[in-house]
C-alpha cells in the first residue's frame, strides 16, 4: 500500500494518510481512536458521523467522509484531518526489558 509521508500526531497518537483501505478490512463501532490508561481520556472523533474505523489484523484504519474530521482529548489541542483514508497507531517506547506501546 503506497504511503505518504506527511504525519499526524495527537499526544500519542499517530495518524498518517494511505491511498486505501487494505482488502478485507473490517468496520469497527465507535468513535475512540485509542484510550489513556492513566487518566482515562480517550483521543476520539468530536462529530458524529462524518468518519468510521477498520481493522485489518492488528491495524486500526481511518476513514474521514465528512468535511473534515475533529481529533479531541482532554490534554492535547483539537487536530482536523481532511476527507481521506488514514492509518492509526500509538506511539511506542524502548525500554531496556520491552518495546511498549505509549499510554497517555
Amino acid at each position: 500500500m503506497n504511503q505518504s509521508r506527511f504525519l499526524y500526531r495527537h499526544g500519542d497518537v499517530l495518524i498518517a494518510p494511505v491511498t486505501a483501505l487494505p482488502a478485507g478490512a473490517s468496520p469497527r463501532a465507535g468513535l475512540v481512536l485509542a484510550h489513556g490508561e492513566h487518566t482515562g481520556h480517550t483521543h476520539r472523533i468530536q462529530e458524529a458521523g462524518v468518519a468510521s474505523f477498520y481493522v485489518h489484523g492488528k491495524e486500526l484504519y481511518l476513514v474521514v467522509a465528512g468535511h473534515k474530521a475533529t481529533v479531541v482529548h482532554e490534554e492535547h489541542r483539537p487536530i482536523e484531518l481532511p476527507v481521506g483514508v488514514y492509518r492509526v497507531w500509538q506511539q511506542r517506547e524502548y525500554t531496556p526489558t520491552a518495546i511498549r506501546t505509549v499510554i497517555d
